[in-house]
């Protein structure tokens, strides 16, 4: 299949971007890395008037540790946030989450703000955008505004951007000391979207116990799902915790729908297999 006509425009300053973005306004759909938007062009399942292209804007593509957390650029490719050794030192969730992001192909074009803006739920980074209480910069040609992950994702494939803005950078804080983290997923195929999958962060205190347990969900509904397990926890040692109990906590709080992938059930399954088995992993790093 084919996208339907659209204009074309390849700005080559951030400036210059916003000025076509504000004229276009809800008409416009902006191209980074294009690995989810050209496939639901090709599908015709958007039909833009304007395609924006902003990979001329070189500014936008730098992965840094800034702010207590990495601040991640619009054109930095998923590759190169998984590859930075200062991102994997300060966070390690980021590397844990983006090995599971499709394939190395796709990573090496894909963007990882471009994945959050696309606000699909079965994406691994909306997750860790919610498990670290991260942001996203969004910016337009009337000034800037930082929108925390708790209110960025509105719904399937729906953003807090708006028409005219461009989201330029995504912040995803670091954890507490002592806090381990893991990503698990279950796949058809590796590479495929996840059917579940779980960010897990567990921080201990200084003997051993543990005194946060808290998970992210993908693909168990309309945007990613937040959860606090530490009452099923707390106090337990790492070998000790009966990650099983928050596993069955985490099933009580969600609702998972079916689709042509798997069943609600079979997720709801899911759910709490994998929490047991991320929070343990998370736990096992933090020890």
């Amino acid at each position: 299949m084919k996208p339907s006509p659209f204009a074309y425009t390849a700005p080559s300053s951030l400036d210059e971007a916003l000025a076509v973005l504000a004229e276009v306004g809800d008409d416009a759909k902006v191209l980074a890395g294009g690995q989810s938007l050209l496939p639901i062009l090709s599908m015709r399942l958007a039909a833009p008037a304007h395609l924006v292209d902003i990979n001329r804007i070189s500014e936008l593509a730098y992965v840094r540790v800034e702010d207590g957390g990495v601040r991640v650029g619009a054109l930095a490719r998923h590759v190169d946030v998984e590859r930075s050794t200062e991102a994997h030192t300060v966070l390690p969730l980021l590397r844990q989450a983006l090995q599971l992001v499709a394939h190395p192909v796709i990573r090496n074009r894909g963007t990882t703000v471009g994945s959050l803006a696309h606000a699909d739920p079965s994406g691994e980074m909306t997750a860790v955008l919610a498990l670290t209480g991260g942001s996203v910069e969004v910016v337009s040609s009337t000034g800037t505004r930082t929108v925390p992950a708790a209110e960025f994702f509105l719904g399937p494939l729906e953003s807090a951007v708006a028409g005219g803005e461009l989201a330029v950078s995504a912040h995803f804080p670091s954890f507490p000391e002592r806090t381990g983290t893991a990503f698990v997923e279950v796949a058809r195929r590796h590479g495929d979207y996840a059917m579940c999958g779980v960010a897990a962060a567990v921080t201990l205190d200084a003997d051993g116990a543990v005194v946060s347990a808290r998970a992210g969900y993908i693909s168990v509904g309309p945007t990613p799902v937040l959860l606090d397990l530490t009452a099923a926890v707390s106090g337990a040692s790492v070998t000790a915790a009966d990650w099983a109990a928050a596993g069955e906590l985490a099933q009580s709080q969600t609702e998972p729908e079916a689709d042509i992938h798997a069943t609600a059930d079979y997720r709801r399954h899911l759910v709490g297999v994998l929490t047991a088995r991320a929070l343990a992993e998370a736990a096992g790093r933090a020890a």
